[in-house]
């Protein structure tokens, strides 16, 4: 992605993440019974500040804070404002032409991926979808496939579900300055699902002149798609960087429980930070 933060996924932009947390209590005394030397006290109680603990599954917690706040300044100072400037330069239906069309390119990795976890209707279905948009949808710019008489939704996948799907666990949860929130799993995943059409195909695939305008337009697209929940978290949540975090993972486990049909595909969010094909490495 063009930037990390992006994802409500990502990255709800805001507020400093604080350093310490207070404790108060009571004024101790020693074993020997004397009282033990004064500390700073406010309104008459002892303040006691400590770092916490890094969190279970966020072991670099420290690093990903300094690399989360210093994403959302740059998403402040710049790709917010160029993303929302290409929101009102370019209509509605030009960008949704090029967000079909990204999504068309993904389906061989989608369908790929829907084989190794052993489902081949779905795979069966992707691989129509590829073929309806490629030809009746004008090069994937229409989606064709998800509307009458085909009704087939787009459903992303990537090798990252298929590692959850056979039980690979997520590893340490990172946030990356080009990435922004994944984890060691949907690091690795991510990029292999980038490598299908280079390797698989080559031109343009393995070319930069494709890479940069599509990333760019990718990362675009999902900032624009994120805008609400990103103010609603710089606006609300005490802990922003917390918030995201918990809510990526959350929302990439339930994405591996629908895989195995433990909760309905259709019942996980879709707006937004939540679209991986937007926003997912």
């Amino acid at each position: 992605m063009l930037f990390a933060l992006a994802f409500i996924g990502e990255a709800p932009t805001g507020a400093v993440v604080p350093d310490s947390a207070s404790v108060r209590a009571e004024v101790p005394e020693s074993s020997a019974g004397t009282t033990a030397p004064p500390l700073p006290e406010e309104n008459g109680a002892i303040v006691v500040t400590a770092r916490p603990r890094a969190v279970a599954g966020d072991p670099l917690e420290a690093v990903n804070v300094k690399a989360f706040e210093a994403t959302q300044a740059v998403d402040r100072a710049a790709v917010g404002p160029i993303a929302l400037g290409y929101r009102h330069i370019v209509p509605e239906p030009a960008r949704d032409g090029l967000r079909n069309a990204l999504r068309n390119l993904r389906e061989p990795v989608v369908a790929i991926n829907f084989l190794l976890q052993l489902k081949p209707g779905k795979a069966a279905e992707t691989l129509a979808r590829l073929g309806i948009n490629s030809t009746i949808g004008v090069a994937g710019l229409v989606d064709v496939a998800r509307r009458k008489p085909f009704h087939l939704p787009y459903r992303p996948n990537g090798f990252a579900d298929t590692f959850g799907y056979y039980g690979v666990k997520p590893g340490a949860y990172l946030f990356l300055p080009l990435v922004g929130p994944t984890t060691v799993r949907d690091l690795v995943g991510g990029g292999l699902d980038r490598l299908v059409l280079p390797l698989a195909i080559g031109r343009p695939f393995n070319r930069v002149t494709y890479t940069i305008p599509t990333g760019v337009i990718g990362a675009l697209q999902h900032r624009i798609n994120i805008d609400d929940e990103l103010r609603e978290l710089r606006e609300k949540a005490p802990d922003p960087y917390a918030a995201l975090r918990d809510a990526y993972l959350r929302r990439r486990q339930a994405e591996i429980d629908a895989l195995h049909g433990h909760i309905p595909a259709r019942s996980i969010e879709t707006g937004g930070a939540a679209e991986k094909d937007d926003a997912r490495p």
